[in-house]
């Protein structure tokens, strides 16, 4: 099962703050945290005392925390990438390497004694991975995680995050990709338009984001990249990555009746297998609600993305629900019911025949 996470930034913030909101998100069933000493300029006691401070409070929620690292910090920090006792000391689940070595010393690093874990960047679409499995590294030491994109429109493209992703899950990797919030309000560098890894995502509600990250299938840990995602956003994360079956917001038509609210948003609806190009097909609703009337209304022409439940006038069809796939004329047997949220009319591309799903009204 995968896990949710947050990130601290602890020499941008306060500790009490850190404290809470490591509270807060261990509310909400949280695991991972993640944190950066990237941006350390002073002594190496110092950082580590504010720093074993904030993954001390984690750890005693049970928490594990993933500490970003480069080469140039195991110089500045004197410590050898054979000995990962720093790390240990410090209290870390494991470190992320932002910049990689030759992948012989990774492979080496997830043989260490602590058993702290080693996290590779899954974002270069090299072969950077192979390359390490060729060293025969301890796999259940090796984790993935995709960057963060602080600047707008530098995020990663579907495509290549597929592509990328698809390398590690090969090895049966371990995936983690980071989300945005819009509460937050930093991350570890001054400039941020938002912290995540796919720039698709950045604009999107954080529950859409995660909700689509989930349907990929290609990652297990979800992690909100900037500081300080707000209460209602980690609950929404919570509950659309915990959810049992995937779902899909609607906006309702004005005239929608109470039997075809009802039809929407108590079903769970399951993507009929043989499928249409025109319509998702949920047709069970028509057996469950056969003996409602569903009179004839709002019967306009469809387009991709419009909910339909089938009027009175389609005979055996009659409170079947679909889904438009593309423009169809209404020959006046269709009810125009509402319309997947703009915002999540993407998700539609995601949903698999014989696959289950849910439709939930968009109260905004």
């Amino acid at each position: 099962m995968g896990k949710l996470g947050i990130s601290i930034y602890p020499e941008r913030s306060t500790f009490e703050k850190d404290k809470a909101y490591l509270d807060l998100a261990h509310k909400y069933g949280f695991k991972r945290v993640f944190t950066s000493l990237l941006q350390i300029t002073e002594d190496k006691e110092k950082v580590l005392a504010e720093f074993k401070k904030v993954v001390d409070y984690a750890n005693s929620l049970g928490m594990e925390v993933m500490v970003d690292i480069n080469p140039a910090l195991f110089e500045q920090l004197e410590i050898s990438y054979d000995d990962l006792s720093f790390f240990d000391e410090m209290g870390a689940y494991g470190v992320r390497l932002d910049v990689g070595f030759t992948g012989a010393e990774e492979a080496r690093m997830t043989r260490n004694p602590y058993g702290i874990k080693i996290e590779i960047n899954m974002s270069s679409g090299t072969n950077y991975v192979d390359n390490i499995m060729s060293y025969s590294p301890n796999t259940d030491n090796l984790l993935g995680s995709h960057n963060f994109y602080p600047h707008r429109y530098s995020g990663l493209g579907y495509d290549h995050f597929v592509y990328c992703s698809k390398k590690f899950r090969k090895y049966n990797l371990n995936t983690m990709a980071f989300v945005n919030s819009h509460d937050a309000t930093f991350g570890p560098w001054p400039t941020q338009d938002g912290l995540c890894s796919l720039e698709d995502h950045r604009d999107l509600e954080i529950a859409t984001q995660v909700k689509h990250l989930v349907l990929t299938g290609l990652i297990d840990d979800i992690l909100v990249g900037n500081a300080y995602a707000s209460e209602a956003e980690l609950k929404a994360m919570a509950d659309a990555f915990n959810a049992e079956y995937p779902s899909v917001k609607v906006d309702v038509a004005k005239d929608i009746t109470d039997d075809e609210r009802e039809v929407l948003f108590t079903s769970l609806h399951s993507y009929r297998g043989d499928r249409s190009e025109y319509i998702l097909r949920s047709t069970m609703t028509r057996i469950h609600f056969k003996d409602r009337d569903f009179p004839a209304h709002n019967t306009k022409d469809m387009t991709k993305g419009d909910v339909l439940i089938d009027n009175v006038g389609y005979g055996q069809y009659k409170g079947e629900t679909q889904i438009a796939l593309k423009e169809m004329k209404n020959d006046g047997r269709v009810n125009v019911v509402g319309r997947i949220s703009e915002d999540e009319l993407f998700l539609l591309d995601f949903l698999k025949p014989w696959s289950s799903f849910k439709l939930i009204e968009n109260k905004d």
